[in-house]
Formats: C-alpha cells, structure tokens, sequence
C-alpha cells in the first residue's frame, strides 16, 4: 500500500524507504478512483487524454482490441491484460480492429456502483490524480501506453477490487482507495521487472546496488546532512567513480537530485500538513529558514508561505 501523508510525514528522518513507494505517496493527489464498464458488439469506445492523471484499464471479459494514438497498429488482447497509462494519454477500445471509436461519456464515479452484468466486454477501470508540478523522473521517463500480462498478484488484487465494487460493503470507502494505490505499485513494480539490461535510465538506477543505495539513504532521511563523500560511503563507493555513476545513471548529480527531492517532499507538506515553514525547513534538511526560502523558491517559484496559501 502506499504510505497516506500522514504516513509520509512521521517517516521523513527515520529509517530508509522503498524509493518507488516513497515517489508515489509524495505525488499522488486527491483520491484514487475506480469502475466497471462493459460493452455489447458492436462497439468501440474512446477514451479521451487526462492530464494530470495515471490509469489503467484491466480486460475482465472478452478480446477487445486497443487503438493507440496515432498511426500505431491495434492490438489484441486477452482477459487479464492491462492497458496502462502512466500520462494519462488516450486510446480506444473496440469490438473490431477497424472500427471507429465513439468519445467516452462515462464519469468515474465517487461511489462504488454495480457491475455491467451479461456485456461481451467487461473492464476494469482505474485513475489516479498526480500533482502535474510534482512528477517524478521515474514516473515521467515512463512510456506513453504500456500493455501488461496478468501475474498471481495482479490477478489477486484486481479480484479484490472488482469484488468490492461489484458487492459494496462496509469499509468499501476505504477499501477500495488503498486496493487501488496497491495495484499501482503492482504494476509500476512489474514493468520495472520486466525492462531490459540498459545502462542508463531509472530502471538501471534501481538495479544499481550503489546508486539504489544512495536513492534509499536519501529517500530514508531528507533531513540529513548529505555529501557527495558520506553517500559515497554509505554505498560503498569512493567519491569521484559515486557521483559518476549516480550522475549517469539519474540523470543529475547526487546533491542536485537531494536537493529536488528535498523540495518535493516540502511542497507536499507544506500543502497537505499544517506544519509551520521552520518546521517544513528543518524536516527536509534546513536549520536556516531562511535557506530553504531561497531554495524553494528557485524550485517552485513562489515563497513557502505563499505556496501553501495558492494550494
């Protein structure tokens, strides 16, 4: 499950932290929602870009065919297959490879509702509201559409969900969301697994036991007086051949990525806590709040004070 703010809040300064759960709990925003939708031949379904927005669609019934955007070629697929969209982007659903899609008109729904009973086709729908300003590398870097083969544990929580929404009960409210944020991670974690050896980029990051060993320190406590030299040691690497790989591999320096980071974790507090600025500074790694002013601003902008006032 991913950590509620909350959670986030009393782990900052504590012991290290999953890095992809870390990203995910400082970047979600408002509340994960879920449906069930089925078709009846002949149809094809539309479904418009949402910026600012990951979702998915899980196959439960049928073989419908996906129409990415653009010229790409439609694809088949099978009951247990995922579309996932990481961006938000659109993409059809259709009964027939050459069909045309009509533009969707269903809403998610802020309740549970009943399932679509007897349609050839039956998906399950899922979206997750990200802040646009807060987007991570290892989400942005991910590919437009991404289709996914069912595994025992994506099977089992899309079992949970579906049963949840098809039969509400009491808790679904809460069930429900946290299933949701569990079949994020579960298919965040699988495409991760599943991408090839390549020498630069996050997925090389997060196999990389030097580089993942620094990400986790400075997921784990933000706070912390890091150096270039104390992580190097703390992943067991001099120096100089540290901060090149790090360099390589992230995409920034170690010190320039804490210092984004570090950032982040700020604008989600200062947005989602009632915690004062000083106590925002000193949690992300400020003894001057004076300091961390300066640096938010160049990040974000604005001031602390001004920032959490406009969100």
């Amino acid at each position: 499950m991913l950590l509620s703010p909350g959670n986030l809040r009393n782990r900052l300064g504590g012991c290290g932290m999953d890095v992809l759960s870390d990203v995910l709990a400082v970047q979600r925003t408002g509340r994960p929602r879920s449906m069930l939708l089925g078709w009846d031949a002949p149809w094809a379904q539309e479904f418009a870009e949402v910026p600012g927005a990951m979702g998915f669609q899980v196959i439960l019934r049928g073989s419908p065919w996906l129409l990415p955007p653009g010229a790409a070629a439609p694809v088949r697929l099978d009951a247990g297959d995922v579309v996932f969209r990481p961006h938000g982007r659109a993409h059809a659903l259709a009964g027939t490879p050459d069909a045309v899609p009509a533009p969707c008109t269903a809403s998610f729904a802020a309740e549970p509702g009943p399932s679509p009973r007897g349609q050839e086709v039956v998906t399950l729908c899922g979206a997750y509201e990200i802040d646009p300003a807060q987007v991570h590398p290892l989400v942005h870097d991910l590919p437009e559409l991404i289709r996914l083969t069912p595994t025992d544990e994506l099977r089992a929580a899309v079992g949970l969900l579906t049963a949840e929404l098809e039969h509400p009960r009491l808790g679904t409210d809460a069930v429900v969301p946290a299933l949701l944020e569990m079949l994020l991670l579960y298919l965040l974690r699988r495409w991760y697994a599943e991408q090839p050896a390549a020498p630069t980029g996050w997925a090389a990051a997060l196999r990389d036991p030097v580089t993942a060993a620094a990400l986790h320190a400075m997921h784990g406590d933000p706070a912390r007086p890091w150096t270039v030299a104390s992580l190097a040691a703390h992943a067991g690497l001099s120096r100089a051949p540290f901060a090149r790989r790090f360099s390589a591999l992230v995409g920034r320096p170690p010190l320039s990525y804490l210092t984004w980071w570090r950032m982040t974790v700020a604008a989600r507090l200062l947005r989602d806590s009632d915690a004062t600025v000083a106590t925002v500074a000193h949690r992300v790694g400020y003894t001057s709040e004076f300091a961390f002013a300066t640096a938010f601003r160049r990040r974000h902008g604005s001031a602390p004070g001004r920032y959490r006032r406009l969100t």
